[in-house]
């Protein structure tokens, strides 16, 4: 008796030690988001179905919507506005160097970038633009990209042979990233039918620099005009969808703009 007794001591004072030598759970840590993330958003550009479907889906609603204005005619000449990063280039191989090195964007390295001219061409993009420059439709180039890059950027589309790939259609970024100006310059000698982004700045200035309750908003405000004379590309790596969630506090440091990303999560 005595010895099951010692017997069953062993085994309870065994069973103690595991206990309390197993570590207690941790919280959970999050990952990060930044700068690692946007990767992530470029593989799914590069190598979804998807992302090339949703891309020719949205140049075959243009199609479809510039055969319609050009048949009920237009005052005066015909234009087409577009955005070109994401929108008719592909800078994924940039948002991949610069994210899995750990690098936050820079205006340095984006330019470094841009003077290779080795973007490739947003799918849909180049058959839609030389459909539309073959009806008699004109094509301007508003980007956000800076005078120095004017060169390495008509390299580019002229590389691929995207229409009116010259000096006076395109439209870099001068004293700010609101297009709504250089948007009203076509406007006054040309009928605009379609505009084509990315990033909601490229369609109105009702969406420039608006905190994330305000773009909502906006958005569900306009949502006539999407599919109709708003064509939207997908773009999950960058964009002011981002920044509205930082304020557009881009200057923050990275695992400061981090926090304030994972705070914005639903979890359950």
């Amino acid at each position: 008796m005595r010895k099951q007794q010692t017997g069953i001591a062993l085994i309870i004072t065994v069973l103690m030690a595991c206990s309390t030598a197993r570590p207690l759970p941790q919280p959970r840590a999050p990952a990060p988001l930044l700068p690692y993330g946007p990767a992530w958003g470029a593989l799914w550009q590069q190598r979804a179905a998807e992302y090339k479907a949703l891309c020719f889906q949205a140049y075959n609603t243009a199609t479809m919507r510039l055969d319609q204005y050009l048949q009920q005619g237009t005052a005066r000449p015909p234009a087409i506005v577009t955005d070109i990063d994401e929108t008719i280039l592909d800078n994924s191989p940039f948002t991949v160097h610069t994210a899995l090195a750990g690098r936050a964007y820079s205006d340095s390295a984006w330019q470094r970038w841009t003077a290779k001219a080795a973007c490739d061409t947003v799918p849909g993009a180049l058959a839609f633009l030389k459909y539309a420059a073959s009806k008699g439709v004109r094509v301007f180039y508003i980007t956000n990209r800076a005078e120095a890059e004017r060169a390495g950027t008509l390299q580019n589309l002229q590389r691929w042979g995207f229409p009116d790939a010259d000096v006076q259609h395109l439209l870099l970024k001068t004293t700010t990233s609101g297009k709504e100006p250089r948007r009203q310059e076509v406007l006054q000698t040309h009928d605009v039918l379609l505009l084509l982004g990315d990033n909601l700045g490229d369609f109105s200035d009702i969406f420039d620099k608006q905190p994330y309750a305000a773009r909502e908003q906006a958005t569900d405000n306009t949502a006539a005009a999407f599919g109709r004379r708003f064509i939207v590309l997908p773009n999950a790596m960058y964009g002011d969808w981002l920044g509205a969630l930082l304020n557009f506090r881009y200057n923050l440091p990275v695992q400061q703009q981090d926090t304030l990303l994972q705070g914005t999560l639903e979890d359950y």
